[in-house]
């Protein structure tokens, strides 16, 4: 069977030589949203046929039957946290998502705190719908408001309005202790006042996590087609010191790019993934990566909802499989953990790629002399002018350069 090959392959000698796996996780892929946003470049598909209604059942007996398919990859492995994204996974109703966590406990050894998060977003919100979420297992709730201006709403293509994000994020409050807000800036026409005003009640929540991403113009969107005319790069970098002044006041800390927590509030499904653990994805277009003792392997499923649900109930889900080069792991591990506002440990950066020091020593000498890191004897972290210019400090490990 083609599974148990890959199982066979993977752990056959090879280059690597890691000590022991990283953490891993577990991230499920919902693709159907209610509406395509015109900026969103995720595998998502809106769901046509009102009439029957989304195939919920049967997706989540493809989901399971490609964990089974799986397991023998990860087998043994305690999972840390489960990811449960889209698409609008709360477009599902919560005895689906409940069918799917009791699933996914009874074939994964998941740790008893387990942080297990639902995309939500306002526009599926009915009153308690999530705290039937949280009834099913759910721990943590990420809720895709964007934005609590109705023109930049519009303009986004988003399907709820401001008194539906707030009624949102009221119930949300109420039934969770850990919940993140997605929010939007240099949207198109929004000032500086604009961005304070959204900032402002975002806050008024107390959330204790915020995402907070910069619109950008991904290729094969709705935007790259048509593209908005969005603020300029100054205006963009006062809005980014304005975000980073308002949540600091609120106690909130900026441990990533994007991401704002109180203590002991940070993803940890997302930290995993900038600390270059491990995941396993299962779901239309989901992508894994997975360590062994010598090597570290990528697949991606399929990625059109129906050719996957038919693939992962046949135990074929899987249509890549391949092993991450020696020459890239470098620029692989940099893309995630210079992410990070603490950087990473060096004895890290060995443990989770089985490389040597000397792999990144050039990168690192280059990136200290433009200003973009700062290190000591244990740790690299990049400094303030290195998170404004990411993009440049990461590809200081590209391995053709």
């Amino acid at each position: 069977m083609k599974q148990a090959f890959d199982v066979v392959h993977a752990m056959r000698p090879g280059l690597l030589q890691l000590q022991a796996l990283p953490p891993l996780s577990l991230y499920v892929h919902l693709p159907w949203c209610i509406k395509k946003c015109p900026y969103c470049d995720f595998n998502s598909h809106e769901w046509q046929s009102k009439q029957e209604g989304m195939p919920e059942d049967r997706y989540i007996d493809a989901l399971l039957a490609d964990l089974e398919t799986s397991l023998p990859l990860v087998w043994g492995r305690p999972v840390h946290s489960v990811f449960i994204g889209g698409g609008t996974p709360s477009l599902f109703e919560p005895a689906s998502i409940d069918r799917l966590i009791s699933g996914i406990r009874a074939r994964l050894p998941l740790e008893a705190e387990a942080e297990i998060t639902l995309e939500a977003n306002p526009g599926t919100f009915e009153k308690d719908r999530f705290k039937a979420f949280r009834a099913a297992g759910v721990t943590r709730l990420s809720i895709g408001v964007q934005s609590f201006n109705d023109a930049h709403l519009k303009a986004l293509g988003r399907v709820h309005n401001r008194d539906q994000a707030m009624a949102a994020v009221e119930e949300a409050q109420a039934a969770f202790d850990t919940f993140n807000l997605d929010v939007m800036y240099a949207l198109p026409g929004q000032t500086l006042q604009d961005l304070s005003k959204d900032i402002e009640t975002a806050l008024s929540f107390k959330p204790p996590h915020i995402s907070i991403y910069h619109l950008t113009i991904e290729p094969n969107t709705l935007f790259a087609k048509h593209p908005p005319v969005l603020p300029e790069d100054d205006d963009a970098y006062a809005m980014m010191d304005l975000i980073t002044e308002m949540t600091g006041a609120e106690g909130l800390q900026r441990y990533e790019v994007s991401a704002y927590a109180k203590p002991a509030h940070k993803c940890w499904h997302n930290l995993n993934y900038w600390q270059f653990g491990d995941y396993l994805g299962i779901g239309a277009g989901a992508h894994s990566k997975l360590s062994f003792a010598h090597r570290i392997t990528r697949q991606v499923r399929y990625r059109e909802p129906q050719l996957y649900m038919a693939q992962a109930l046949r135990g074929e889900p899987a249509t890549q499989h391949e092993e991450v080069k020696r020459e890239d792991l470098p620029f692989e591990y940099m893309l995630n953990a210079l992410r990070l506002k603490d950087g990473f440990a060096l004895t890290d950066f060995m443990a989770r790629t089985g490389l040597a020091m000397t792999a990144i020593q050039k990168g690192l000498s280059e990136a200290e002399a433009k200003g973009l890191i700062a290190r000591d004897m244990a740790k690299v972290w990049p400094t303030e002018r290195g998170f404004d210019f990411l993009s440049d400090l990461q590809e200081l490990f590209l391995a053709d350069r």
